[in-house]
């Protein structure tokens, strides 16, 4: 059986500023909720997250080099994040 990874944005919308976060993992749902119960990485405690983009990876070194230009790569993280703003009309 093939495993999958998944790279993914999460954001939070809080007072029209948006602060994102962008990470890998093998268990998206489970992921989200250890964010969102402040059990997750150290910067994103404290807050609620909602997932703004996922992609799913055939391999972990697939996972972490998407990651990794998903985390230098601001532009196409802005490009992201205002593609879900579009679609979703009430996330502030």
């Amino acid at each position: 059986m093939l495993e999958k990874f998944f790279v993914y944005i999460i954001a939070n919308f809080n007072n029209q500023k948006i602060t994102t976060y962008v990470g890998w993992t093998n268990n998206l749902k489970k992921r989200l909720e250890l964010h969102n119960n402040g059990k997750g990485a150290k910067f994103t405690r404290g807050r609620k997250w909602m997932l703004i983009f996922k992609k799913r990876m055939l391999s972990k070194k697939k996972a972490m080099q998407f990651e990794y230009k998903l985390k230098k790569n601001r532009k196409i993280r802005k490009d992201l994040i205002n593609k879900f703003i579009s679609t979703t009309p009430n996330c502030f």
